[in-house]
């Protein structure tokens, strides 16, 4: 077997004027709130609602407008409201691919009673080769930003 690349994490953080505990329970329970309807994985169709299973060994899927479930991952570290660490089970072509997991942590850091640090890592991208896992690397850069200043905003919304 093929050593994994050293491929470097993707490192985001936002701050958030809310405490941890909310932070973590918007992030986690309450994505369906703002994670982009645009996602496309598995299928052609509109997505209905996202989940994430409030539990290690929980799973993260998406059910689309025809009642169909999509795993994206698996719950790995459930610890509210400090952390959460997903399995991701993305590829770089956006299809699923169980066998080539990268991880994304998340961690809720509060710095105030009402303002929190969200540090988000995607990492082992190198699993995935050097071509596939560079691409995979600039896909979640370029993506995690614009989720995150989502994630953010249903704050101000939500409040």
């Amino acid at each position: 077997m093929t050593p994994a690349l050293d491929i470097a994490p993707v490192r985001k953080s936002v701050l958030v004027r809310t405490d941890a505990a909310s932070a973590f329970a918007l992030f986690t329970s309450g994505i369906d709130r703002w994670w982009p309807r645009t996602y496309r994985v598995g299928a052609e169709r509109a997505l209905s609602n996202m989940t994430i299973e409030p539990f290690a060994g929980g799973r993260w899927y998406a059910t689309l407008d025809d009642g169909s479930q999509h795993d994206i991952g698996q719950v790995l570290v459930w610890e509210p409201p400090q952390r959460a660490v997903f399995r991701w089970e993305i590829n770089a072509r956006w299809t699923r691919d169980p066998s080539l997991p990268t991880e994304v942590e998340v961690a809720f850091v509060e710095l105030e009673p009402d303002l929190t640090r969200v540090d988000l890592e995607h990492r082992g991208f190198g699993k995935h080769g050097a071509l596939h896992g560079e691409q995979m690397r600039d896909n979640v850069l370029n993506g995690w930003p614009k989720i995150l200043a989502l994630f953010a905003a249903s704050l101000s919304t939500a409040n």
